[in-house]
């Protein structure tokens, strides 16, 4: 049986170039075989956008300040496990227009890939991303919900959005 991956708070980090996106192959955890951006989990002592350096820099070499982040979404995804209890993961979504160096691929992240936004809802992502990452990309601050069935694989309802002005202090 697959171990399922119980994750409270994470970040995922997209870098931006004109009118696209980098997008990478997961290998492996939630989003296994989906195009996703680079991020994983918030280690104990690390800030939030420590963690999106720390993350970017293992899973595609790339070195980002942290004046370079740009938070684009909060997004809260409510999982059903398997045995029917529930976990809330938060993820702290940021765009990025500078960074150093070429992004490569790494044991969790394969096939780096250049995408139109404007093609992001037709790509193989995670349900719930071609409905809140299109709008936080144009510039809109997103905070969204989703709830996923196990394995986070199949979207409940809608994903909720809500634009808001600022974020809620972490």
């Amino acid at each position: 049986m697959r171990e399922e991956k119980v994750l409270k708070n994470a970040t995922v980090c997209f870098l931006r170039k004109g009118d696209s996106i980098l997008l990478a192959k997961k290998t492996r955890k939630i989003g296994m075989g989906k195009w996703n951006g680079y991020g994983g989990g918030i280690d104990d002592g690390e800030s939030i956008e420590e963690s999106a350096v720390r993350e970017l820099l293992e899973e595609s070499g790339v070195v980002v300040q942290h004046s370079a982040l740009r938070k684009i979404a909060i997004v809260n995804f409510h999982n059903i496990k398997r045995d029917g209890t529930t976990f809330l993961l938060r993820m702290h979504a940021f765009e990025i227009w500078e960074w150093q160096g070429e992004p490569h691929e790494s044991e969790e992240m394969s096939t780096p890939t250049w995408f139109l936004l404007s093609e992001l809802a037709q790509q193989e992502m995670m349900p719930a991303d071609s409905v809140w990452l299109p709008r936080a990309l144009s510039g809109e601050n997103i905070l969204a919900s989703a709830y996923y069935m196990p394995f986070q694989q199949e979207l409940i309802g809608e994903v909720a959005i809500e634009i808001v002005d600022e974020f809620p202090v972490n």
